[in-house]
């Protein structure tokens, strides 16, 4: 991008955008403020604008207004990331927030053709009006929209079983740098017509287009449920108890999800109308499952009785209604609310072997005592797929980059990657230089290169400068 400091064409640009969009839907000064910061309250946003339209032909003329006038653009939907993805200066911010249609929802194909801006709760239940499921769950499934949770490739707490954001949607439309609109919008299961463009946006974060709608894939909704929250007597324990109930009802668990006693103690201390079914273990996982043709609550008993037997499971409380299954979840999705209660922390997102996750919990404490030996640390896991939620609340905040180097080197050692769900924003770019494949990096480059010359869409994000 060259030089944006010419305010004549700003102003220009300004005036370009509020006649396409109309006064309401140009945002400028204290107007901005409730996009000028995150979830998190850690990254920060001062844009020289925030702009809404109401449809991707809007969305494609605001980015040619940008390319004309050389400003950065910005893309937002729900502001519910946790990496900076959408912190700038001075940036033009592309709000989504207007454009929730759905357009197109058919039982029968099993897909909903959907916005950008549709919040993923109303995705759920307009699946369930027609007994389905769009799968993909997560605490802020209250805010979140389709464009942010697909730029992040988000993955939440059923992908155990459905697996991550790509392997839920079919197809993208979106607007690339240049104004272009791409349509990707295909319905097909298979498509094997060249290269596979579409997963290249989605987890891009932004920076190589904007996308405007999408095609989900949808799955049967499970008529029975069963959940339980589970003592366990260590993590190999939970794995085989993982593996067993795998095993008992044909891949029906949904969510597999631990919670270690720091976490526990600290759930307790924040969250006291959420009470503990038991006294506190060292390990506990949430278990749900979900099944179509048979209740499931007898599987899950009779394998955690089996599991009990074997010295596996300590203790355990199944939910014997809705209510209770709800308290088991919201015990594990209060782990955001209390993960910010504290700064400084080095925060953590990283996915693992399923049978390494002990070892880097353990090689991670070790490193971190030599470090830091007063340092507090968080942990949640989405343990059926090997994702890790590590906290670390540092004494010293001059420690922080050490506390991320050290987790960056147990984690790749291990054979892990860095970011499991969160996506880079600003936050991993560093960890990015050091840790990614430099042949990797340089084709990431040259790919934005090639859809986004001028560097104008979010950048700074993602994919750090060679």
């Amino acid at each position: 991008m060259k030089d944006q400091s010419d305010p004549a064409t700003t102003q220009g640009a300004l005036a370009d955008l509020r006649a396409l969009l109309g006064d309401d839907h140009v945002l400028t000064g204290s107007d901005t403020d409730r996009f000028a910061r995150d979830w998190t309250g850690k990254w920060r946003a001062d844009p020289l604008a925030v702009v809404r339209p109401a449809g991707t032909a809007q969305v494609a003329q605001v980015v040619k207004i940008a390319a004309r006038a050389d400003l950065a653009i910005v893309p937002v939907g729900g502001n519910t990331g946790l990496v900076g993805g959408t912190a700038n200066t001075g940036a033009l911010m592309v709000s989504l927030e207007r454009m929730t249609a759905i357009r197109d929802l058919r039982p029968q194909a099993g897909v909903m053709v959907v916005e950008a801006g549709v919040i993923l709760a109303d995705i759920h239940a307009a699946a369930e009006a027609h007994d389905l499921m769009f799968p993909l769950t997560f605490g802020a499934r209250g805010s979140a929209r389709v464009g942010g949770f697909l730029s992040t490739n988000a993955g939440g707490s059923n992908v155990v079983r459905y697996g991550p954001t790509r392997g839920l949607v079919l197809g993208l439309e979106v607007v690339l740098a240049d104004g272009r609109i791409l349509d990707l919008m295909s319905e097909l299961r298979k498509d094997n017509s060249g290269l596979d463009l579409r997963d290249l946006f989605i987890g891009g974060e932004g920076t190589l287009g904007i996308i405007t709608a999408a095609v989900l894939r949808l799955s049967p909704k499970p008529r029975h449920h069963a959940a339980a929250l589970v003592a366990v007597r260590d993590l190999p324990a939970s794995l085989a108890l993982l593996r067993r109930l795998q095993a008992a009802s044909d891949g029906a668990v949904e969510a597999f999800e631990y919670m270690p006693r720091s976490y526990m103690v600290e759930l307790a201390k924040h969250r006291p109308d959420l009470r503990q079914p038991f006294a506190l273990h060292d390990h506990a996982v949430m278990i749900d499952m979900g099944g179509l043709s048979r209740p499931l609550i007898e599987t899950l008993e009779e394998a955690l009785s089996d599991a009990m037997d074997a010295g596996e499971v300590l203790d355990a409380m199944i939910a014997q209604n809705d209510a209770q299954r709800q308290h088991i979840w919201d015990m594990r999705e209060a782990a955001a609310e209390i993960t910010f209660t504290r700064l400084p922390i080095v925060d953590n997102d990283v996915a693992l072997p399923l049978d390494r996750v002990e070892a880097f919990i353990d090689d991670m404490h070790a490193r971190l005592t030599a470090i830091d030996p007063d340092a507090d640390t968080l942990i949640v896991s989405h343990l059926g797929d090997g994702n890790v939620h590590l906290t670390v609340y540092p004494t010293d905040d001059k420690q922080l980059e050490t506390i991320r180097e050290m987790v960056e080197d147990v984690t790749v050692t291990l054979g892990g990657s860095i970011s499991a769900e969160h996506g880079i924003g600003l936050s991993k770019l560093t960890t990015m230089t050091r840790r990614k494949d430099p042949v990797a990096l340089d084709v990431m480059r040259a790919i934005k290169t090639a859809l986004d010359p001028d560097n104008r869409m979010n950048p700074g994000k993602v994919i750090p400068e060679r």
